[in-house]
């Protein structure tokens, strides 16, 4: 019986895969660990589902990580500087969302949404959605051009924001990352990041539990500071959070729609 030798196919890295290769290469120089804290989120489930306007999971978290951050001014800070290192903190914060387009398929996107502890959840979920219906190459240009610039010259770029002091730092990567794959009933514990910390949820479960997790930068946190802002995370979706969700309006934009 003859067994034929397996033959290989080699093809170009997809389109996409650029950036997020040099987040996943740069990461590992980052010492992350996660966090995790099991949340009773039934009230907020049921304010959410009750609601007079569609919102969804990332901007109910989004908005009340931000309330937590803009509390804790360390969630808005990072190691700067390239050969004398030092901690920078942005005065707001600026969150990176990742978002999935299977419009020619799965390509993962990184979406930038300043202060959303400053939008009404109407407005923070329009934001969202943008990120999510309109054409690539209109919401997310800059990355798709950063695609077409030679690997090492992309992360050597990447390198030197992540340890710039200067306030593009914070509108370029961000202050704080959002990820997560509770839409597909799955739960993304560890995933890299560049940012400080980064953020993730699963699924509830039938009690309203969720599981939500921290991956902080250990050059920055501690764990008891990022378990105190879980703790903090939890009472603010279970307080204002749910407040908000029970008086909710259509933003304008979406009443004319």
């Amino acid at each position: 019986m003859s067994h034929a030798a397996p033959t290989v196919s080699i093809a170009r890295l997809p389109e996409g895969r650029g950036c997020v290769n040099d987040v996943a290469t740069l990461a590992l120089d980052i010492p992350l660990f996660p966090v995790e804290r099991l949340m009773s989120l039934e009230s907020l489930a049921t304010a959410r589902r009750d609601s007079l306007v569609r919102v969804g999971w990332a901007a109910v978290f989004l908005k009340a990580y931000a309330i937590v951050a803009r509390e804790m001014p360390s969630l808005r800070s990072w190691l700067a500087g390239h050969l004398h290192h030092r901690i920078a903190t942005c005065s707001q914060s600026v969150a990176t969302l990742a978002v999935n387009r299977s419009d020619d398929g799965d390509r993962l996107f990184f979406a930038r949404i300043a202060r959303p502890d400053e939008l009404p959840l109407p407005t923070l979920q329009a934001s969202i959605d943008r990120f999510v219906r309109e054409p690539v190459d209109k919401v997310f240009k800059r990355q798709s051009q950063i695609e077409r610039v030679p690997g090492w010259l992309r992360r050597a770029i990447l390198r030197w924001n992540m340890r710039s002091a200067g306030p593009k730092r914070a509108t370029r990567i961000g202050t704080f990352s959002l990820s997560t794959l509770a839409g597909f009933s799955a739960m993304n514990r560890f995933h890299p990041t560049i940012c400080t910390t980064s953020l993730s949820y699963g699924p509830l479960d039938d009690d309203g539990r969720c599981l939500v997790t921290v991956i902080a930068d250990h050059r920055v946190l501690d764990g008891a500071a990022v378990a105190k802002a879980l703790a903090r995370l939890e009472a603010v979706l279970t307080g204002e959070i749910t407040a908000e969700l029970r008086t909710a309006r259509p933003a304008p934009a979406e009443v004319a729609a």
